[in-house]
């Protein structure tokens, strides 16, 4: 089943793509979710980095992500070592879990910036999606490496 690791490949290639259109407009946020106060650039800026340099690194994190799992489920990427994948993996879940928690505390509960009920459940279904796809890559048979000899 590699359905699922085939699904965040899109979602990273997308979060990667949203965070590279709000990069090129200077704009924190992502597109479809709350609208940023002016006030938060200034602090952003100040106080992490600029606003466009995080963007970026933002869509970096999603090509990377989207690469990742594309290893998950193409033949080439099964032959990669098993622990450093798992380990990536985890990695990657940890954050993006952290994500998906804002996303569905604040949509269903409204104690955060203003994400609403459709993008709590989207952290809903990227969670089980991340849960899918990591269990069916772990639960894989090893494919063997052929030898040139």
């Amino acid at each position: 089943m590699r359905w699922p690791g085939w699904a965040m490949v899109v979602l990273f290639l997308g979060y990667g793509l949203g965070k590279a259109v709000f990069a090129a407009q200077g704009k924190l946020g992502f597109p479809g979710g709350p609208v940023v106060p002016a006030a938060e650039y200034e602090s952003y800026a100040r106080d992490v980095m600029d606003v466009a340099t995080a963007q970026w690194l933002a869509a970096s994190n999603g090509l990377l992500g989207a690469a990742l799992f594309l290893a998950t489920v193409v033949g080439v990427g099964r032959r990669l070592p098993r622990p450093l994948m798992l380990v990536a993996l985890v990695l990657t879940s940890v954050g993006v879990g952290a994500g998906m928690v804002v996303l569905i505390v604040d949509g269903f509960l409204g104690l955060g910036v203003g994400w609403r009920w459709y993008h709590g459940l989207l952290g809903v279904v990227v969670l089980g999606l991340q849960t899918a796809a990591f269990w069916s890559y772990a639960r894989a048979p090893r494919y063997a490496v052929r030898s040139s000899a």
